[in-house]
């Protein structure tokens, strides 16, 4: 979270106080390709999501750098956030929630877990909560933006995102534990089965291998990189 945020929104924010806007637009993107490159350099896999966010923020840059215009530059990203904002609560909805789509993804539930009513329920309600800090999220930065200057904007932007998603991942994991609770599973993160029956069978055990599902792999639209 650091080096996707906090370290280049401080790069951003101290050569746009030394050279303006347009060395800090170069510099948030010399950025962003030093982390891809590094990457590479470590033989380590690169997201095609990464490539992409890559080759938008050129171009984003690009034309911020023609237009002079740091408006358009943080505009666009905001748009962003809004379409996924609406992607969420659109699939949930018409009940094919993304968020289940993501858990299957990134923490692999077994099927009879994930056919639980219950479970289904969780998915469609924390899209809907997903979708609604997203765009609570937009609404704050957009009028940061036009409301304060731009130096501060780079610091009240970081912080409000941090400081919303961060409470989405926080009740999330706490409604998905209580919700699994209600239905007689215990969860445990960490890397035993997916699904096991506890001595009789009378008690199911729900663990998984990486984040629950609907915190922080819902999180994403994912970060950009240049922290901007």
């Amino acid at each position: 979270m650091v080096d996707a945020s906090l370290a280049p929104a401080a790069i951003f924010w101290v050569v746009l106080r030394l050279a303006g806007f347009k060395g800090a637009l170069v510099a948030a993107l010399a950025w962003s390709c030093l982390a891809t490159v590094r990457r590479l350099l470590r033989r380590e896999r690169v997201p095609a999501v990464l490539v992409l966010g890559l080759g938008l923020l050129v171009l984003r840059t690009a034309v911020s750098f023609v237009t002079g215009s740091a408006f358009i530059y943080f505009a666009q990203p905001t748009a962003a956030t809004v379409g996924v904002a609406l992607v969420f609560m659109a699939s949930a909805f018409i009940r094919r929630p993304v968020v289940e789509r993501l858990a299957h993804d990134f923490c692999p539930l077994d099927p009879d877990v994930m056919g639980s009513a219950v479970v289904r329920r969780f998915f469609l309600r924390v899209s809907l909560l997903w979708g609604t800090i997203l765009l609570v999220n937009a609404g704050f930065v957009l009028w940061l933006l036009v409301r304060t200057s731009l130096a501060a904007f780079v610091w009240e932007r970081t912080m409000v995102t941090w400081a919303l998603m961060g409470g989405g991942i926080v009740l999330s994991t706490l409604w998905f534990v209580r919700t699994l609770k209600r239905a007689g599973i215990t969860v445990r993160f960490g890397g035993v089965p997916a699904l096991a029956a506890d001595g009789g069978g009378s008690e199911r055990r729900a663990a998984f291998d990486g984040p629950p599902p609907g915190t922080s792999a819902v999180l994403a639209p994912p970060v950009d990189s240049s922290g901007q």
